[in-house]
């Protein structure tokens, strides 16, 4: 039986995408494939992480009031082979919420007859520091679409002309609502709000199904 590394669980609004304001169940699993450069959220192994396997995760959790369950990180799809056994125990007793980075469509194609909505990113060169991977994101929506799913774009003043060409290009291909996110250091935006807005009409010009939704849960101050 496999068994995964959780750093932490715990109950809370969702403070991010089209589901912002819900309350879910936060499965934080220990390990990313990417190191973005605005990452703030503490997802690495330490003395307080849980190795849990299916069986004593999906007790954990089954009997809980919250009806939906956010998988998130760190990168979730990394622990695929966790995921094939753990979903299907509380497949018929939670909705299951995918927080991933857009990049491991193979491990996704494995999992996505067990959750719901999927939450994808795609991250930018000008806000992460890495390689743009457009191609990759792109071959991960085809099989993200398959459920309700929908696009997240983290972002500040530095977003290029063909950043935003691309994201909309790959949004329109599967019909998939974008999210902008601006980027955030603890609680203070990294953009002007004024100028987070230009670039929401940027993106509506060209795709009318894009929102501009900042992190409801640190306005709040909730975890």
């Amino acid at each position: 039986m496999n068994k995964a590394c959780i750093k932490e669980i715990f109950t809370s609004i969702q403070g991010e995408g089209l589901y912002a304001g819900e309350m879910q169940i936060f499965v934080r699993f220990c390990s990313c494939n990417l190191n973005c450069k605005y990452c703030d959220t503490d997802f690495k192994k330490d003395k307080k992480s849980v190795s849990y396997t299916s069986e004593t995760l999906a007790e954990k959790l089954i009997h809980k009031e919250v009806s939906t369950v956010s998988l998130t990180g760190g990168e979730p799809l990394l622990e695929t082979k966790f995921l094939l056994e753990f979903l299907p125990l509380i497949r018929n007793h939670k909705k299951v919420y995918l927080e991933t980075n857009g990049t491991l469509t193979n491990e996704l194609a494995q999992i996505i007859d067990y959750v719901d909505v999927v939450s994808a990113d795609i991250k930018l060169k000008s806000a992460t520091k890495q390689q743009n991977r457009f191609l990759i994101n792109d071959e991960f929506m085809s099989v993200a679409s398959k459920k309700e799913c929908f696009i997240k774009v983290v972002f500040d003043e530095n977003i290029e002309k063909n950043e935003i060409e691309q994201v909309v290009k790959i949004a329109k291909k599967y019909d998939l609502p974008i999210v902008l996110q601006p980027m955030m250091r603890k609680n203070s935006f990294c953009i002007k709000p004024e100028k987070a807005f230009e670039i929401l009409k940027i993106f509506y010009k060209l795709y009318s199904n894009t929102r501009l939704i900042p992190q409801l849960h640190k306005f709040l101050e909730i975890l």
